[in-house]
């Protein structure tokens, strides 16, 4: 089993990260507003964190498809999911 400590500091890391690309001014508008949903979900303490986790790398999956993404940004949500994919229960 995955250390708590852990799970929250890789959520805390990942929730950063996508915070840094939503503080972007480079970051397109429709980016952002799909970036800063999945951050309130993220925090949203409902689910467990690796439910919360797992919603987010799917739905991350789908960001990163979009074409209008500058390539830097693709790369800093791929760092997010990395670590969010860290989380374990």
């Amino acid at each position: 089993m995955a250390d708590d400590s852990q799970n929250k500091e890789s959520m805390k890391g990942a929730i950063e990260t996508l915070e840094q690309i939503t503080s972007s001014n480079s970051t397109p508008k429709t980016i952002k507003k799909s970036i800063t949903d999945l951050i309130v979900d993220l925090k949203n303490p409902e689910n467990s964190l690796s439910v919360r986790a797992a919603n987010t790398i799917s739905l991350l999956d789908d960001v990163t498809q979009d074409p209008n993404m500058p390539s830097y940004v693709r790369t800093q949500l791929w760092q997010a999911v990395s670590k969010l994919e860290s989380i374990r229960e």
